[in-house]
């Protein structure tokens, strides 16, 4: 995979350097040409056409060049930095260009047995990966959950790069997302992997994530050694000695470790599974000395995150259950999806939020459809994530059932749905 990324300043007043826009360019697989002939049709395209508003993808090109080797070309990420979508005249930011391809392969199993084929310990992605194409713009939440993370790993590097003393100043390289399930933290993880491979392909040739599922750790086979965890952390050893590959550590669940050190403790499990535990955690802290990585944890359980591994934890996100602009949001990208396979017909054009906010949401013949939908999305609100996105295929499924339908009947169909959900719940929670 060929990947570059160049800085490309253009002749404006110095007060615009802090405005830099990532712009990510996705080559075709059989394509291969140089990144940096790419960038410089993309820059010639980015020339003729200086205004967005907000973030923008190029699917179709005036360009032969683009046409025969690129699939998009998209400005991204402006929303994280400029809080809210306007007009950005490129002409006067610094544009940020990378180019990248997408790997086809799924994960790799990494077993660390072989009479235990069946056990997986990890699974490996190559970086970027087809599998996550779009995931980061698919997550929204409340807000600067995004940007956080995105400037943590750049406060990260920057410190390694200017040889920072770390017994001075300390940082562990290691994000913990904490919150109820359903929220996106796991996915969270792996798109933060991708969109920084992407993002620093200019460092390193290729990104590999690596996700470990700590219930793995403490079953009836890992609990019989701590060699076990000793050889899964040497296969993570082997990526990260190479200097060219960016590699992410995600411990899913990492409340696991915690589960497992108190029955130790309190005698109800194997001696022999708090060393397992502590051989995680010193693993963590060898791992920190090295530039090209970082350690991505979640944990369903707040409370039951061993104190140990809150310490080492740099940055502790709480990731919640979005609000009702958040939840707009999602329908928004939802019904915006639906549009584009024609499934709704014929497409309408939706206020966002902060348009309707400019009219002081007067009720008209345009903002009708707007001020529907910012309704379902406060009737919404309690609602995970993972639900949320469900619910647009629940709607057309029980009460719509027919190939295209008009979006007044779809968000009909939309508020039943909701109304269904939390019936739902009701129900199982009588019965529980």
């Amino acid at each position: 995979m060929d990947e570059a990324t160049i800085k490309l300043k253009q002749n404006v007043p110095y007060s615009y350097d802090f405005l830099q826009v990532h712009v990510e360019v996705l080559q075709k697989s059989n394509s291969s040409v140089k990144s940096e002939d790419v960038q410089s049709h993309v820059i010639e395209l980015l020339n003729r056409q200086t205004i967005v508003f907000g973030d923008y993808t190029w699917t179709e090109f005036d360009d032969a060049f683009l046409t025969r080797n690129v699939i998009s070309v998209a400005v991204v990420d402006t929303e994280l930095k400029f809080k809210g979508r306007q007009p950005i005249d490129l002409r006067k930011c610094n544009l940020l260009v990378s180019v990248f391809h997408l790997s086809e392969h799924g994960p790799n199993a990494e077993n660390l047995e072989e009479e235990n084929d069946d056990l997986v310990a990890a699974n490996n992605w190559h970086l970027p990966s087809a599998d996550f194409h779009g995931l980061w713009e698919s997550l929204i939440y409340d807000g600067d959950i995004k940007s956080n993370l995105l400037d943590y790993v750049t406060t990260t590097l920057l410190f390694s790069d200017k040889n920072v003393d770390s017994n001075l100043i300390s940082w562990n390289r290691v994000v913990l997302l904490h919150g109820p399930p359903g929220t996106g933290k796991t996915s969270l993880c792996k798109a933060l992997a991708q969109k920084l491979t992407i993002r620093l392909s200019h460092r390193y040739k290729y990104g590999q994530l690596i996700e470990i599922n700590s219930h793995s750790l403490f079953s009836k086979w890992f609990s019989e050694s701590g060699k076990l965890v000793t050889k899964m952390f040497q296969k993570i050893h082997e990526l990260i000695y190479d200097q060219e590959s960016l590699v992410f550590v995600l411990i899913d669940e990492v409340e696991s470790l915690t589960a497992a050190r108190k029955a130790s403790q309190a005698g109800t499990e194997p001696s022999d599974a708090i060393r397992v535990v502590n051989a995680v955690l010193t693993q963590i802290d060898w791992i920190k000395r090295y530039t090209n990585v970082v350690i991505l944890t979640t944990s369903n359980i707040t409370e039951k995150i061993d104190v140990a591994f809150v310490d080492r934890a740099d940055l502790k996100l709480y990731i919640g259950v979005p609000s009702s602009p958040a939840i707009f949001n999602i329908y928004m990208s939802c019904l915006e999806e639906l549009m584009k396979c024609q499934i709704i017909y014929p497409r309408q054009q939706l206020l966002t939020l902060r348009d309707l906010e400019m009219i002081d949401y007067a009720d008209n013949n345009v903002s009708k459809l707007s001020l529907l939908l910012n309704d379902i999305s406060r009737k919404s609100e309690g609602l995970s994530g993972r639900v949320l996105r469900k619910l647009p295929f629940l709607a057309h499924a029980l009460y719509i059932q027919s190939p295209t339908v008009t979006i007044e009947r779809f968000l009909e169909a939309l508020s039943l749905a909701v109304s269904k959900q939390f019936e739902e719940r009701r129900k199982l929670s009588e019965h529980s």
